[in-house]
């Protein structure tokens, strides 16, 4: 392909995209519509794990000096050991 032809590509793309904005027609069928929903619904979920872990993170930095002090107090073994399970 030539700079020309590319050129001539970009530029008809372009007109198709100004013209589909002009009539309001933004998406040439169903499918399309369905693919922007699935797409936008899946970067929307992303953001908002990444917005939960950032809290997550923010959360425990704030409060790190008192979720310590209960993990320590836990690190014995706690409960009895199966008897059963022995051969």
């Amino acid at each position: 392909m030539s700079g020309s032809d590319i050129g001539q590509q970009l530029e008809n793309q372009w007109n198709d995209a100004v013209k589909r904005l002009a009539n309001k027609q933004w998406f040439e069928t169903n499918w399309d519509v369905a693919a922007f929903v699935i797409f936008f619904t899946f970067i929307g979920l992303v953001l908002l794990l990444i917005l939960l872990v950032l809290i997550r993170c923010f959360c425990c930095c704030c409060c790190d000096c008192d979720s310590q002090v209960g993990k320590r107090r836990y690190k014995h073994k706690v409960g009895v050991d199966n008897l059963a399970l022995e051969p």
